[in-house]
């Protein structure tokens, strides 16, 4: 899967722009402040709707204008696909070769993307919350079903939690209706347990090596922290639940809230059986996500049979010589790479001699160097 056009109509500080990219590896340099990281946030607010910097889609919107438009040529299994995103202070629309798209499960699956930017680190270093969006984010771009199946359970989690408050008011007490709501939340939670873990599984099985690869380092892992213990594999799994959230009833009652179930999942890096967390340096802490995303290419070619798109915001000036050369046998034209840089200086030149150069300056670009798949 690669990204062949990228049309932009006051998308941030580019109040238009129109580029023709290679399918292998892409270098876009330039001083800071110019667009760099602009245009790699575009193609990820294409392939997956939101801002990866931004919560706000207003944000998106060039100060001179009332719209935008991200538009993309993306081909995948030799078939060319346009996607459109437009966006105004009222309105999102989504459209797959100008068919409009109304549900957002049926679009984000449908161009992967894996980046890598400086606030990665909150992977690690943030809170819960940022790892669980992380973790439905990558897996609604493998499954569609996952991004369904997580709207669900977040509108079932409400419904309880709404009658737990009324509880809490002695407003109305209908234990048939909690009990319901219960079993519902459980039933979802189980699948969402199932995928999460699943997935956590394949990434250990590629991000050990990759880890090692580029650090030097054995006995990195990725362990995934539900808020409860469970066995997937048990046959009474459900009852198990059920008496489960028996146990926090009242307490859930007291704090009006549900206080287990994939909404308070987590999941931590390890080195041996050091978290990283706490124990880690800051360079053993970026690798660890790196291999990570790394370890997601893999999972995208084996389980969707395509490759993802790979954005690496301004990686290589955090990385010595040795990494930056271990780093270098993940990057070929076998995946199509977008990478930015303040400085050609930073990069190996065997990286610059394969790829296609742009510059940036002041959200205009300009093609410096083409490459031939066959250089």
């Amino acid at each position: 899967m690669y990204i062949k056009k990228l049309k932009l109509h006051n998308f941030r500080n580019y109040q238009s722009l129109n580029v023709t990219l290679t399918k292998g590896i892409n270098i876009i340099y330039g001083e800071n402040a110019q667009g760099k990281t602009n245009l790699l946030e575009s193609i990820y607010v294409l392939g997956l709707t939101k801002s990866h910097r931004s919560f706000i889609d207003d944000n998106l919107i060039n100060k001179d204008g009332d719209y935008l438009t991200i538009e993309g040529i993306v081909n995948n299994n030799k078939l060319d696909n346009k996607l459109n995103i437009y966006i105004d202070s009222k309105l999102k629309v989504l459209k797959f070769n100008n068919n409009t798209i109304k549900k957002i499960s049926d679009y984000i699956s449908i161009m992967n993307i894996i980046i890598f930017y400086p606030d990665d680190l909150d992977l690690i270093k943030g809170s819960p919350q940022i790892r669980r969006k992380y973790i439905n984010l990558e897996l609604s771009q493998l499954y569609s079903n996952y991004y369904i199946l997580v709207n669900e359970y977040n509108k079932i989690l409400k419904l309880r939690n709404e009658y737990l408050k009324k509880i809490n008011k002695k407003i109305s007490i209908d234990k048939n209706y909690i009990e319901i709501l219960t079993g519902y939340l459980i039933d979802k939670s189980i699948m969402i347990y199932k995928m999460r873990s699943k997935f956590i599984c394949r990434i250990n099985e590629y991000c050990s090596n990759i880890y090692k690869d580029i650090m030097n380092l054995e006995g990195f892992s990725v362990k995934y922290k539900p808020s409860i213990e469970i066995d997937l594999n048990n046959p009474n799994l459900k009852d198990y639940l059920k008496e489960e959230y028996a146990k926090k009833f009242d307490y859930d009652i007291r704090i009006c809230s549900t206080s287990i179930g994939p909404h308070k999942d987590d999941f931590e890096f390890y080195l041996d059986d050091k978290n990283l967390k706490f124990y880690g340096s800051q360079g053993q802490q970026r690798i660890a996500v790196l291999a990570l995303k790394l370890s997601e290419i893999e999972i995208f070619k084996k389980y969707k049979d395509s490759t993802p798109i790979l954005l690496l915001d301004d990686i290589f000036s955090e990385l010595d010589e040795k990494k930056q050369n271990n780093l270098l046998k993940y990057i070929n034209r076998d995946i199509q790479t977008i990478i930015t840089t303040t400085d050609l200086n930073n990069l190996d030149n065997r990286l610059i001699k394969k790829s296609k150069l742009f510059k940036i300056n002041n959200g205009n670009i300009i093609k410096i160097k083409e490459v031939k798949l066959d250089e």
